[in-house]
């Protein structure tokens, strides 16, 4: 079931009917059959992948709180009897247990994803598809499978470092594994930040419902009237005789259509779950306002990279095996040596992100191609100190602004990668750039001639200046909230003709069913 779709909006009606008509005690019970009647729409094939999760790291999550509190009865009961090395064997004993049970599930539902994504990479899918035997194989990869599985993956290991209670009840468990808002695009929630909203009851409230519509509300115009609007550009402008200025402006566009995309499809997941009482991390601020390379992901996909600097970057670089590394290097090398744990840790985390995104070759070198920017960056963050420090104009507002316009023409530029399975094909564009500057085709009727009318050129730019000044406007506090505070007729004539821009001007496809958010691939 697409967000953007009627069956979606008439199931969360019903939903939030339901949801507060109904005993409040109640409310997480109609949450977790809504969550799975919404995923099956996905289709029944998929049910199995998304019960073996949350299985599996429920049992493990049971194994672990279970041996924990066997431990703490034992060292209690015996605590007279154990001397002091008995008690740390006994210790390090548990710990082993749980470590080891925690890896076999990760294991397991890693290599379950693993699997699925490699079956989607040529040839292997063409391979399975043409043979009746294997054919079985190119089931695809299950609705939310990456973000399901990083959430509960994550609730894990929080139990196996203490740092999160262990559930007791499998369909709690279950809710916070399929919460459907989160299934199509994220954000991935962490267990200890959505618990208390998820699991408790919720008073109907006029103005978090109104609230989170509004969101839901921008969330279509950024994906309907803008992002699938600007696709059909797009899905020419990747062709082979598009080089030069022209891939320029196809990076462009990628960028307007994938911030569009994404942040709709949050603002919708954020905005629906609003309106049931529930709050979930936001996944996106202003990313296209950051200074580097840096901030940029420290603004955009939030819950993915938080996952994977807790779960990857700093396990690595804090790991023994590191710490001796770095030791070793230290004497030889210097400053350098120390660092070598934190470029070993982030060419890691970089390549993993990579392969989440998928096996494809196209998305390592992207991983590996920010690696290289964020690392180099700040390597040579000293110098860029001295810099500012000896020329005043490098303190100004304008060159504040440079670096928001180099960051975002960088970020295009390494973005791009996602558009050509061919990495050969994208650098061979990318050195276009280098030589071939035809700015005549922003004149010529080129830019025509991409599937765009006049009228959308007008609806897009008008569409992106406003997405920049909400931005710009929410910079200083929630937009709502100030809205709010507004004349009751004006606002509510901003939202009727917010809505009616999104009912007139969105690019809908057949059946009033629009496009597939770009990240449900993954």
């Amino acid at each position: 079931m697409s967000f953007i779709s009627l069956s979606f909006l008439l199931f969360l009606g019903i939903l939030i009917i339901l949801y507060y008509a109904l005993p409040h005690k109640w409310q997480w019970v109609i949450l977790l059959i809504a969550s799975y009647v919404f995923y099956l729409f996905a289709g029944v094939k998929y049910l199995a992948f998304i019960l073996f999760t949350t299985i599996t790291t429920f049992l493990a999550i049971r194994f672990i709180d279970g041996r924990n509190k066997l431990q703490k009865e034992q060292l209690e009961k015996r605590k007279e009897m154990m001397s002091k090395e008995a008690k740390k064997a006994y210790k390090k004993q548990i710990k082993a247990q749980n470590r080891l049970v925690m890896i076999i599930c990760i294991v397991l539902n890693f290599g379950i994803l693993f699997f699925c994504k490699a079956c989607l990479v040529e040839p292997l899918h063409t391979a399975f598809s043409s043979n009746a035997t294997f054919s079985f194989l190119t089931i695809g990869l299950p609705m939310g499978m990456s973000f399901y599985m990083f959430q509960s993956i994550g609730y894990l290991i929080d139990v196996y470092r203490g740092k999160a209670e262990a559930l007791t009840n499998p369909f709690k468990m279950a809710l916070f594994t399929a919460f459907f808002p989160q299934l199509v695009q994220g954000p991935i929630s962490q267990f200890n930040e959505l618990k208390d909203t998820l699991f408790s009851e919720h008073a109907f409230d006029r103005r978090q419902l109104a609230f989170g519509m509004q969101r839901m509300l921008w969330g279509f115009f950024k994906k309907l009237v803008i992002a699938d609007r600007i696709a059909v550009a797009i899905g020419t402008l990747k062709g082979a005789e598009y080089t030069g200025i022209s891939f320029f402006v196809l990076t462009v566009f990628y960028a307007v259509q994938i911030y569009g995309d994404f942040t709709g499809g949050i603002d919708i997941a954020i905005g629906a779950a609003e309106t049931l009482g529930i709050k979930l991390p936001e996944n996106f601020i202003r990313p296209f306002f950051s200074k580097n390379i840096a901030e940029y992901w420290r603004r955009w996909h939030i819950t993915l990279n938080e996952w994977m600097k807790r779960y990857i970057f700093y396990p690595i670089t804090v790991s023994q095996p590191m710490l001796k590394l770095s030791l070793k290097t230290r004497s030889k090398l210097g400053k350098v040596g120390m660092r070598i744990p934190v470029y070993i840790g982030s060419l890691l985390t970089w390549l993993a992100t990579g392969v989440w995104h998928g096996f494809n070759l196209h998305f390592i070198v992207w991983g590996l191609l920010n690696c290289f920017v964020i690392v180099v960056s700040e390597e040579l963050a000293p110098l860029y100190k001295k810099f500012h420090d000896k020329f005043a104009f490098s303190n100004k507002r304008g060159y504040d602004v440079w670096q928001i316009i180099r960051m975002f023409l960088l970020m295009n530029l390494i973005r791009a990668t996602d558009l050509f399975n061919d990495v050969g094909e994208y650098f061979t564009k990318l050195g276009s750039l280098a030589y071939q500057f035809n700015f005549n085709v922003l004149w010529d009727g080129t830019m025509m001639n991409l599937g765009l009318s006049v009228s959308d050129y007008i609806i897009l730019g008008c569409g992106v200046v406003l997405m920049f000044l909400v931005s710009l406007f929410g910079r200083s506090g929630s937009v709502r909230e100030k809205m709010e505070k507004w004349n009751i007729v004006l606002r509510y004539a901003v939202i009727i003709a917010l809505l009616l821009v999104v009912v007139l001007f969105g690019s809908y496809g057949i059946g009033f069913d629009a496009s597939k958010f770009i990240y449900n691939q993954f």
